[in-house]
């Protein structure tokens, strides 16, 4: 970890903001709301509470509520009995309705009867069910489910890393074979690789090395980290990560996601730091995961913040082009912001992580309805998917709603800031 921040008083007040909001709205919303009576999945909770239960479930928003839950048993053991139960619960219904017993792996997504509704081997999914139960595992000790992470471990690197390349491919057929569309939403490109995989599956095995300082891992993360530098991270015409590849790296499209650079920005730093604690002595890597972390934390503090201190969601070598506000941006920002203050000591970087979570106090969170709204307009106003249709990913929780990001974010703060 960066250099620990003591004795600041406004980071103090920031973090125990945070850590309040955690456990007295984010947490208690998702015991109340994820799941049905049954212990099923629900499939979309409106900013109204209306419960919409046609959507599809996917395997990443179960292995997000188990990493959430897993690391608050981990870090708020007062309460880890209740967060152990909705761990459970998330973790149920990965190893079981979402998990692939021929083919190993976890679909990506199933319909409102449990049925399977797509059954591709998307890595992105595949890294995030490593993540929650590599957590789990550290949070409860099971052996299963560090069993069930080193097997799709294992699938992951016979099949989608690109040992030639670089990197990881985007997703894969059922039996681990070629896949002739591969995008991850109706959002994205079907390309052989993308930004947001490769930053998960960096993600997920960070936290498998912490959790088991194998060998294997440790080569695999490295590796990647590296890809990442040289491929992913460009410096022209400031530091961003670009998003879409061919299987060469050649980029697709010129947009820029703030969200997804400040992001990066600080998992980067954290890779580095698992492989380093894992005993990885590489002078060069340390320096350019440092110098990449420092530059898109600099990028986007210049060029994808409004003076509200919100993230504006993406734009590309000409400014901001869509100036919405979704809420996981601002979370991730709260962290890069930190972690850059910490690694590099600019003053810059400390305002703008409070100015972030100030943003999130004043607009994102409901204190009403609970949770935090999911997308706002560049004027504050929220969007409804309920008002609108148009606003489909508006929602408590959803697809792509998760409480992952804003729960990271207080459980980032609250181990980087002493009380």
């Amino acid at each position: 970890m960066p250099t620990i921040v003591e004795g600041d008083d406004a980071l103090i007040a920031e973090r125990e903001s945070a850590v309040r909001d955690l456990t007295e709205n984010v947490l208690p919303f998702w015991q109340r709301h994820a799941f049905d009576d049954s212990g099923w999945l629900r499939g979309k909770v409106l900013n109204n509470l209306t419960v919409d239960d046609s959507p599809d479930r996917h395997a990443v928003i179960a292995a997000r509520i188990l990493w959430t839950f897993s690391a608050a048993m981990r870090d708020l053991p007062a309460d880890a009995q209740g967060y152990e139960t909705t761990a459970r619960h998330a973790l149920d219904l990965l190893l079981t309705r979402f998990w692939d017993e021929e083919h190993g792996g976890v679909y990506w997504s199933l319909n409102a009867a449990g049925e399977v509704a797509a059954d591709r081997k998307q890595v992105y999914a595949q890294a995030f069910a490593i993540y929650g139960l590599a957590q789990w595992h550290e949070a409860s000790g099971d052996e299963e489910a560090l069993a069930a992470a080193w097997g799709l471990f294992d699938l992951i690197e016979a099949h989608a890393r690109d040992r030639e390349k670089g990197g990881y491919l985007e997703a894969l057929s059922r039996e681990w074979g070629p896949l002739a569309n591969t995008a991850l939403s109706d959002k994205d490109l079907s390309v052989p690789k993308s930004m947001n995989t490769n930053l998960h599956v960096l993600e997920a095995y960070t936290t498998l090395l912490r959790v088991t300082g194998d060998d294997r891992v440790r080569e695999a993360l490295a590796a990647l980290l590296r890809a990442t530098l040289d491929n992913i991270v460009r410096r022209e015409p400031w530091a961003h990560c670009a998003l879409f590849f061919d299987a060469d790296w050649t980029s697709h499209v010129d947009t820029i996601s703030y969200g997804h650079d400040i992001e990066a920005s600080w998992l980067l730093w954290d890779a580095w730091e698992a492989l380093a604690a894992s005993g990885l002595a590489n002078h060069q890597l340390q320096a350019d995961t440092r110098a990449a972390t420092l530059a898109l934390a600099e990028a986007v503090r210049r060029h994808g913040v409004d003076p509200d201190g919100s993230v504006l969601y993406e734009g590309s070598p000409s400014g901001p082009e869509n100036h919405q506000k979704h809420w996981w941006p601002q979370a991730e920002g709260v962290v890069g912001w930190l972690n850059a203050y910490q690694l590099g000591g600019r003053k810059e970087d400390r305002a703008q992580a409070i100015a972030a979570w100030g943003f999130i106090e004043g607009n994102v969170i409901d204190r009403a309805g609970g949770e935090w709204f999911a997308e706002l307009e560049r004027d504050g106003t929220v969007r409804d998917a309920a008002i609108d249709p148009s606003a489909d990913g508006a929602c408590k929780i959803g697809p792509w709603k998760c409480p992952y990001h804003n729960a990271r974010a207080a459980l980032e703060l609250l181990r980087r800031i002493p009380a």
